[in-house]
């Protein structure tokens, strides 16, 4: 589509990572085709300047500048990824666009092309991520954990220079940046259950842009929007942030009813973790696209029968 001269440039604020600036362009890209003129601009988070542990820099650290940008005008608009988010709604913005999501599966990269079954117990692991320390620990393998933080060019180079037999990160991260090649396994969810919105972008914007609102909602997912709500509702009733050891994932699916009807339901699986992998409390439940935020509460009400607050109790008092 032609782009109107007249037309105002939208500002899209995105972090300086390969990644960030990745995922931001495939969003200005669509905005492009679309007829609407739009531009990257760049904006630096505490997050991007620290190298502590996501667990302690705090929830939120790497959308707080970028909401801010949008907040005071430097920005309309901002691509984040969605499982960065803080679970609490801030009233100042919209999710405008939840545009189709990457597999949101865990990706193992490790020496010699192993995957985590072949890999010797003492092995050592790195992850940013107390979630997937818990599930790997679960596992049972002697692996050795240790924290994994850098942009995911450097944490390749930790396996590549010999530093660690292996790391484990969202495999959506890699695909974007055209790195799949590097993968040695994909893990499925019965070994290890992704971060609540992982692979998924957030386009996020100010609440009252009625105009930007329309033109973002063009590029929103439905099954995305719905799989996404289902598990971060989950996570909002755990009350546990990004960093916590919880993981879960939605997805919509076709059945067949008796009459031979085909109709679509959402899928929920959600696990609590202690941090040494010593349990895992586990629930799923089934119910309708349109009643996501229902089935992660549901879900979210298992999980507390079963114990996950004496867990995530435990997970506070250790941090």
């Amino acid at each position: 589509m032609a782009i109107s001269p007249e037309a105002p440039v939208i500002r899209i604020g995105t972090r300086g990572s390969l990644l960030a600036t990745t995922q931001a362009g495939h969003v200005r890209d669509a905005l492009l085709a679309a007829g609407h003129p739009c531009e990257l601009v760049i904006i630096s988070t505490d997050g991007d300047r620290s190298s502590a542990p996501i667990a302690e820099i705090g929830v939120g650290v790497f959308t707080a500048a970028l909401r801010e940008a949008i907040h005071d005008g430097r920005v309309d608009m901002a691509v984040h990824s969605y499982k960065d988010l803080p679970t609490a709604a801030d009233a100042r913005f919209v999710i405008a666009a939840i545009p189709p999501r990457e597999d949101p599966r865990d990706a193992l990269v490790a020496r010699d092309g192993l995957v985590l079954g072949e890999l010797p117990a003492g092995s050592v692991i790195g992850t940013s991520s107390p979630r997937r320390e818990a599930q790997l620990r679960a596992l049972g393998l002697g692996l050795e954990i240790r924290p994994l933080r850098g942009n995911l060019d450097t944490r390749l180079n930790r396996v590549t220079s010999g530093d660690l037999d292996g790391i484990v990160v969202a495999r959506a991260g890699l695909s974007r940046i055209g790195r799949l090649g590097v993968v040695t396994e994909t893990l499925e969810p019965v070994q290890m259950l992704p971060a609540p919105a992982q692979g998924a972008l957030a386009v996020e914007c100010r609440a009252g842009d009625t105009e930007l609102i329309a033109v973002l909602a063009q590029l929103d997912d439905a099954d995305t929007r719905a799989a996404v709500t289902a598990e971060r509702v989950l996570l909002a009733e755990l009350e546990a942030g990004c960093s916590a050891p919880v993981g879960a994932i939605a997805e919509v699916v076709e059945s067949i009813d008796e009459d031979g009807n085909v109709f679509e339901e959402l899928s929920l699986r959600g696990c609590v973790a202690t941090l040494d992998g010593s349990d895992v409390i586990r629930a799923s439940g089934i119910g309708t696209p349109e009643r996501a935020a229902d089935l992660g509460v549901s879900v979210a009400t298992e999980l507390f029968e079963l114990g996950a607050r004496e867990l995530l109790v435990e997970r506070g008092s250790e941090t």
